[in-house]
């Protein structure tokens, strides 16, 4: 596929999901962004236009993050670290934004249920206390 098309499909994807997904005080929107390296996660109170929290492989308050990339295990990481982020200002619910990326689960090589990068992240999410 063209890279123009893919970049068209997920713009595409990105507004068809923004279209139903509006943050609120009370529950606000949790933005996730993938990039090659680096992965970015914000609380946004849409009504007002402000990001209440935020996470992300570049914060300076995980010890090594140098070592972090866009993969599965740090998007675990970065979920957890979220959700402590979000609890921390007082949000409990929030409304999943998941931009152009892609939620899906598929089977592995021995048969197991394997899921990708946005999918763990929201597990991780929601096992530390964060209701969607």
């Amino acid at each position: 596929m063209r890279p123009e098309k893919r970049r068209e499909l997920a713009t595409r994807r990105h507004w068809r999901v923004r279209r139903k997904v509006i943050g609120t005080a009370a529950r606000p929107r949790m933005s996730v962004c993938f990039t090659n390296e680096n992965i970015y996660v914000q609380f946004i109170d849409d009504a007002k236009g402000v990001t209440l929290a935020s996470a992300s492989t570049r914060s300076k308050t995980l010890p090594d993050r140098d070592n972090l990339s866009a993969n599965v295990n740090c998007a675990r990481r970065i979920g957890t670290l979220a959700a402590a982020a979000a609890t921390a200002k007082g949000i409990k619910e929030v409304v999943f934004d998941r931009g152009d990326g892609r939620y899906h689960w598929s089977k592995g090589k021995d048969g197991k249920l394997v899921h990708g990068k946005l999918a763990a992240l929201a597990e991780a999410a929601r096992e530390a206390g964060l209701k969607f």
